[in-house]
């Protein structure tokens, strides 16, 4: 609520000039502290130097900000250039690095193609080897058949001679046995 408003209110109420000229007086009071006093008031000499002195400020500050700006252009122009030297040694970077990519590719190759010879030589080697070997095997096969072919001869030849023997044998003792009775 304001003063004016609660100081009706209260003189309203008052019932006496005594009680009223002391809530004029209160209310005077509050007002006195709540309004600057006279000196705190500043006349137009104040203000006009507090003007003057604004403008300064401003314009120390307009170029405190100009410097800034400077600054700011400068510190941008160099970072530009930084950012293009850095550009730049990407750009060396790659491609050096894609040189040394080239270069591993063709490694990778010629080591490739070399492996792949040495493969194919040692397949043909080992291919050689194999069928010498199948060889060999064919050649013990057919000396097994042949010895075995021999053996049974020799057997054979042996049985037929034991039957001989043993036939000549018997064939003695008969005759010993008609001879000697």
């Amino acid at each position: 609520m304001g003063i004016a408003v609660k100081l009706y209110e209260q003189l309203a109420e008052a019932v006496d000039d005594q009680t009223r000229i002391r809530l004029l007086a209160e209310a005077i009071g509050q007002l006195e502290r709540i309004w600057p006093s006279a000196d705190e008031i500043p006349q137009r000499h104040d203000l006009r130097e507090m003007e003057l002195r604004l403008q300064k400020e401003i314009e120390i500050v307009r170029k405190e900000i100009e410097i800034v700006r400077g600054e700011n252009k400068d510190m941008e122009l160099r970072l530009q250039k930084e950012i293009e030297g850095v550009r730049k040694e990407i750009k060396d970077l790659e491609l050096r690095l894609q040189k040394e990519i080239e270069i591993v590719r063709k490694e990778i190759k010629d080591l490739e193609l070399r492996l792949s010879k040495e493969i194919k030589q040692i397949e043909l080697r080992l291919s050689k080897e194999i069928k010498q070997i199948e060889l060999q095997v064919q050649e013990a096969r057919i000396e097994i058949k042949a010895t075995e072919a021999s053996l049974r001869m020799a057997i054979h030849r042996q049985t037929l001679w034991v039957v001989g023997a043993v036939g000549t044998v018997v064939g003695l003792i008969r005759v010993l046995e008609w001879l000697l009775p």
